[in-house]
């Protein structure tokens, strides 16, 4: 049989975007499909996307451009090992330690603790981390986000935990499910996929993306973290927007958002790390007692905060994190 020039053409092209969709091991990454939920943007709402090459299972439709982008490349970002983009635009890492809490965001009305998961590396002085569960405080309110432990990954099953107040919300799988609070400020939630994939909104203070993946084979090779079956640590993917910030905001990525901030991170190094363990750590997920705390939310007038004495959250061995929390 021949093939003319166009049939060749056409041939190579198929194979330039197989292998541009493939991971280094060779074989398929399938994009994730995406599409822009905001009615406000009639020509876009709804509209089915893939993800670019550079992220095909990590992006989200930027609605105005309607285009795809890379939801870890984005201001507020907090992806990886963890990488933080900040309010500035620079990337840069924050390693932390393994089973401790770190303090992202501190501000008069908003607290925002990050608890970290990892393991040591071999012939290494500090621990691969990721970010597993996120605490967040306004007013008398908190907000937990977190990834269960699992050890086999399934992206049809939801592994996700959302609680507020101390009581695990029941939002519903499937792209689209809604739920919301009662009480002001009031809280949204969106799924944006059918599992492991939600938009929370508090009403007026910030908007959270956030994304439970796992450590893949590819990526424990590729990075040496030598992750086994028995446990794929699961963690979160997120991207912070934030409504309402005063300029004395601190934490590992609310300093970022100072109008006159610097950056003090080495941006000449392959891995620019920001430091300050000890000025951003923190003794449980709702504690904002960090040295760089500013939150005041609780002491607001007529505002009391339920103490995390009187939280009991269980889950799969997940130190105290879990699916349901009773007061």
């Amino acid at each position: 049989m021949k093939i003319d020039a166009m049939q060749s053409i056409m041939i190579c092209i198929a194979l330039a975007l197989s292998f541009a969709h493939s991971g280094e091991s060779g074989f398929p990454i399938k994009p994730k499909k995406v599409r822009c939920r905001d009615a406000k943007h009639l020509w876009c709402h709804l509209l089915w996307q893939h993800c670019p090459v550079q992220c095909p299972t990590s992006c989200a439709v930027d609605c105005v451009t309607c285009k795809p982008v890379c939801s870890c490349n984005y201001p507020g970002a907090v992806c990886q090992d963890p990488r933080f983009v900040g309010g500035d635009g620079v990337a840069f890492y924050f390693h932390g330690k393994k089973d401790k809490d770190f303090c992202l965001v501190s501000d008069d009305n908003l607290h925002i603790n990050a608890r970290f998961i990892g393991k040591r590396g071999a012939n290494m002085t500090r621990d691969f981390t990721w970010v597993q569960s996120i605490g967040i405080l306004y007013d008398d309110h908190q907000i937990l986000v977190a990834a269960k432990k699992t050890s086999t990954w399934d992206s049809n099953v939801d592994r996700l935990t959302l609680a507020l107040d101390g009581k695990s919300i029941p939002l519903r799988t499937g792209e689209g499910a809604l739920w919301g609070s009662s009480t002001a400020p009031y809280v949204r939630l969106t799924r944006i996929s059918e599992t492991n994939s939600v938009s929370i909104e508090v009403e007026g203070i910030l908007k959270v993306t956030a994304v439970v993946v796992p450590i893949t084979a590819e990526e424990s090779r590729k990075h040496a973290y030598n992750i086994t079956d028995e446990n794929c640590f699961a963690h979160l993917e997120l991207g912070f927007k934030f409504y309402k910030l005063s300029d004395n905001v601190d934490g590992v990525l609310g300093q970022t958002y100072r109008k006159n901030y610097v950056t003090r991170v080495k941006m000449v190094l392959p891995m620019p790390v920001m430091g300050g363990n000890d000025k951003f750590s923190a003794s449980r997920i709702f504690a904002a007692d960090c040295a760089a705390s500013q939150f005041i939310g609780h002491n607001l007038p007529g505002k009391t905060i339920t103490e995390n004495a009187a939280l009991h959250c269980s889950s799969s061995r997940i130190q105290g994190l879990g699916v349901v929390c009773k007061k």
